[in-house]
């Protein structure tokens, strides 16, 4: 089972790499952005509320946000594993995410770190707005978010560094060539660890 959070700018592409690991490693894949919009669409209280951050660019607050996680990773589909996307995103959530973990005796196995430098992320992100017609993504509000991004989310980076579960990966170039990147750097970690759950299933076994 398979525990992972993957991390990045907007505009990185962390949704589409995200569904296909989710795919390829068959896991859950729980997508904060994907839940809010949703919630948008259906008008829900939670929904609303969302949206008027989300319209200017800021995060959704933590109180909006860590009973959805929480309440997700509950859900009978996370038993053999999951891929977060977009949460956390800061301090606070990183502590409230181990505690909810620490619950259930679970811990995350990998941080997936994408990176892109701004130029690229907002050619891209301005190129979905036209797209789609998003009313978060027209420039101002994108450079709003990159630099929230830097404020908040280095330090959630630097404490899953801290604890030797970080890989890093560019974010440009073609899908398939960021994803070929991703298997590189977790292929070791993934072969480590399925020796340890062994190495575990066999020591419970013998209880």
């Amino acid at each position: 089972m398979t525990r992972m959070l993957i991390i990045g700018p907007p505009g990185v592409g962390k949704g589409t790499q995200a569904e296909r690991l989710s795919h390829r490693l068959n896991i859950t894949a729980i997508s904060t952005g994907d839940i809010f919009r949703a919630n948008i669409k259906g008008q829900s209280p939670l929904g609303l509320a969302a949206k008027e951050y989300l319209d200017r660019g800021d995060f959704v607050p933590d109180s909006l946000t860590n009973c959805l996680v929480r309440d997700r990773l509950l859900e009978e589909d996370t038993k053999k594993g999951f891929l977060l996307d977009g949460y956390p995103r800061t301090s606070a959530q990183v502590e409230y995410l181990d505690a909810v973990l620490a619950d259930n005796n679970l811990k995350l196995d990998i941080v997936l770190q994408l990176t892109a430098d701004d130029g690229e992320l907002l050619a891209r992100l301005i190129a979905r707005s036209q797209e789609a017609g998003r009313s978060d993504d027209n420039e101002a509000v994108i450079r709003h978010r990159l630099d929230l991004f830097r404020q908040q989310t280095e330090a959630v980076v630097a404490k899953y560094d801290e604890r030797n579960i970080l890989l890093k990966v560019i974010g440009t170039g073609s899908i398939e060539t960021v994803t070929d990147r991703i298997y590189r750097q977790i292929t070791p970690r993934l072969k480590r660890q399925g020796r340890q759950d062994a190495r575990l299933a066999t020591a419970v076994g013998r209880q």
